[in-house]
């Protein structure tokens, strides 16, 4: 007897309680991120804490259920189980998730104001070649200058506009400050 009731009523209150506030925290977690941000390890999210609840209980239940065993030993098999589902979880899904980025595609306008590289020399009059470093991985583009400059293989531009996918790149001085 636990808290005055048998273990499998314990683990089937725990399980309900905790889908339902798993599905409540699905459609609010936006509100309710500001209430679970006491912690801020990543260990600590309403997402692993729901999900080992859930785990364990469901666990619990059905090895109270379906094994003669004691409920002390069917209690550490629910914890150790839900330990590692809820590691495993945490390693193989919320991690790979969170370091996603949302999209892996770009637009035109994303492209202007960064740094690229100048891989083939952009004549004053002529096309030449930039590669612009991303997150998602490495583009090249077409590339015109400006100001009507030869600009060198090897010279750090910025992208100041792009036209019809051919970008419009002056060379980029770090040091030069417009105040």
């Amino acid at each position: 007897m636990w808290f005055g009731h048998p273990p499998e009523v314990v683990y089937g209150a725990v399980l309900v309680v905790s889908a339902l506030l798993t599905v409540l925290y699905f459609f609010f977690s936006d509100v309710l991120d500001g209430l679970f941000d006491v912690a801020d390890h990543p260990l600590f999210s309403p997402q692993l804490i729901l999900s080992f609840f859930i785990v364990g209980s469901a666990v619990g239940l059905l090895a109270e259920w379906y094994t003669d065993w004691a409920s002390s030993l069917v209690l550490w098999l629910a914890i150790g189980v839900a330990l590692v589902a809820v590691l495993l979880l945490h390693f193989f899904v919320f991690l790979p998730l969170r370091s996603a980025e949302a999209s892996l595609g770009y637009t035109d306008a994303d492209l202007e104001g960064a740094l690229a590289k100048v891989i083939v020399s952009v004549p004053p009059d002529g096309l030449g070649e930039i590669l612009i470093s991303r997150k998602s991985g490495a583009v090249a583009k077409a590339a015109k200058s400006a100001n009507n400059e030869a600009i060198p293989s090897g010279e750090e531009v910025i992208i100041v506009q792009m036209e019809n996918g051919v970008a419009v790149v002056a060379r980029h001085d770090p040091y030069h400050l417009s105040i």
